[in-house]
């Protein structure tokens, strides 16, 4: 089989090539338009950090609602909330547009509906990235999520040079207008989308504990954790290229609006080259080794682009750079997407997008100041010096092997029969599961239990604790509370087939006669909250 052909399988879905056409249209119009903002900027700003801010204000909006967005992916239709986020870009685009023309836009309006265009962006990006288990099977994500960053950078290579172009010749306004066309392929795609959510015998969760939720699953993931991390880093040192870009188009290589498209577009020819090796790479490399070769590639690559001078070696650097970027930023976002089950999948690719975005508007803001202080070249040399850190902290927190673990639900909690009428919001209710463990097998018990810990609490669990009978030292009770009865329920639907291995462990360690006994209580408060036992002094002991 040729190396491309698993990259092309998800292709067979009709759905995923419909909404993959019309995203390379959106892709196309967006690009357009972050070059007409951008050489804008440049021309009606009066100091350089106000250049870089065009990119805070797209990055910003990401960072502070993305978690909500992913709540909202995962709680509600899909389709609509991208449809509703894609009708708030196509409006802010015309109202931008429209400004433009009139004459009335100003560097603070300019970001201002930039931010919304990012508001956008931030509810679209959890709801689609989530919608692509909903669209091919679980083996094909790794190649899909590799061809939306392709769609983005194929549009990349062409998108900025036809917007300089457009800048060049009709004026920032005209990029505006085709970017509010080009949402319209997307919007028309998603109304023939026929997605339907999976139904849920459970009330849907309120949008308060549903973040928690997915807060909770992240913190209690490990390689959640340390994907995350490295994309912030990864995110504060390499955005440094994209934010700078008009000032090195405009004071470095001493170019004008087409020079700033042409060198975007040199970008994204790598980003295609990066897509295209992405199979290749990680069959025959581990995932750790591709996001130092990201991290490093992309530094050299802004060390260059600091010190030259000339277009044509400005152009060749983006390159690699473009291509350490799409392969460092898929590799994160398949690591995230295949090590998380469907019930949080859009949270957590939300948490991820959080700290990616949040690294580079934080990134634009640093860099941009630098450069105004001192000039550009100083802050693509300090980037470059955090994107080797970040290579560095591999040594120490390695991104996971791509393994596609199996996160379809369990489906071995059967819901007892209730004997007390209970509704689904009553509660608090406490679990207590008694095990009997012989004493050379303790050591054994707790190393399980640890790990049962880890994902009661990942999936719900509150007040966790161990005990250990004193009269008995081989009963051992674990406890947990969870809020209501119809949480109970979730947690327990929640588990996954990956996680089947520990409760196994625990069977096989369990020597009582019948299963670990299961008590489910709820609690009633008969106590005032303060006790108001009159205090008594202790009787004097002989």
């Amino acid at each position: 089989m040729s190396d491309t052909a698993p990259l092309l399988r998800p292709f067979r879905s009709a759905d995923f090539r419909l909404l993959w056409s019309a995203v390379l249209a959106s892709n196309l119009g967006g690009l357009i338009q972050a070059v007409g903002a951008g050489w804008m900027m440049a021309s009606i700003a009066t100091s350089d950090d106000m250049v870089a801010l065009v990119q805070t204000a797209t990055t910003l909006p990401i960072m502070i609602f993305s978690l909500a967005a992913g709540a909202l992916a995962d709680s509600y239709d899909r389709r609509r909330v991208m449809l509703v986020a894609q009708s708030l870009m196509m409006g802010a685009s015309v109202a931008l547009a429209a400004l433009t023309i009139q004459g009335w836009m100003t560097p603070w309006l300019l970001l201002f509906f930039t931010f919304l265009i990012g508001c956008g962006t931030a509810l679209h990006n959890p709801s689609w990235q989530a919608s692509i288990g909903d669209l091919v099977s679980r083996s094909d994500i790794p190649s899909a999520v590799t061809l939306n960053s392709m769609a983005f950078n194929l549009m990349r290579s062409i998108g900025p040079a036809i917007g300089g172009l457009i800048v060049a010749s009709v004026g920032a306004a005209g990029a505006f207008a085709l970017n509010a066309v080009s949402y319209v392929p997307l919007i028309a795609a998603l109304g023939r989308w026929g997605y339907r959510r999976q139904p849920s015998t459970l009330p849907r969760e309120t949008f308060r504990h549903a973040m928690s939720a997915g807060l909770r699953f992240v913190a209690m993931s490990p390689n959640l954790l340390t994907v995350i991390g490295r994309a912030f880093l990864f995110g504060v040192g390499a955005v440094s290229v994209l934010a700078l870009l008009p000032l090195v188009a405009r004071d470095l290589v001493a170019g004008n609006a087409a020079t700033f498209g042409l060198l975007l577009g040199c970008f994204g020819v790598g980003a295609i080259g990066g897509a295209l090796l992405s199979t290749r790479l990680r069959s025959a490399l581990s995932s750790e080794m591709i996001a130092r070769i990201g991290f490093l590639t992309f530094a050299l690559s802004a060390v260059v682009v600091a010190w030259s001078r000339q277009t044509w070696l400005t152009g060749l650097a983006l390159m690699p750079a473009g291509a350490a970027w799409v392969l460092t930023l898929s590799l994160f976002n398949v690591t995230v997407q295949l090590s998380t089950p469907r019930w949080v999948v859009g949270r957590a690719l939300s948490i991820y997008q959080t700290a990616t975005f949040g690294g580079m508007a934080l990134g634009s803001w640093i860099w941009g100041l630098i450069a105004d202080a001192y000039d550009p070249s100083s802050a693509l040399l300090a980037s470059s010096a955090v994107l080797a850190t970040g290579a560095a902290v591999g040594l120490r927190f390695g991104i996971p092997a791509l393994v596609a673990l199996d996160l379809d639900p369990l489906d071995r909690f059967k819901e007892p029969e209730l004997r007390l009428d209970l509704r689904s919001r009553s509660g608090p209710i406490m679990v207590l599961v008694d095990y009997e463990i012989a004493a050379e097998d303790v050591q054994a018990f707790l190393a399980v239990m640890a790990e049962r810990r880890r994902v009661r609490i990942r999936d719900g669990a509150r007040q966790w604790s161990l005990l250990r009978d004193l009269e008995n030292p081989e009963i051992w009770t674990e406890t947990y509370h969870v809020p209501t009865w119809v949480e109970y329920v979730r947690h327990n639907t929640r588990r996954t087939k990956a996680d089947a291995d520990v409760y196994d462990r625990l069977l096989a360690l369990h020597r009582g006669a019948s299963r670990p006994r299961v008590h489910r209580m709820i609690e009633r408060q008969t106590v005032p909250v303060m006790d108001d036992t009159p205090l008594k002094p202790h009787p004097e002991v002989p």
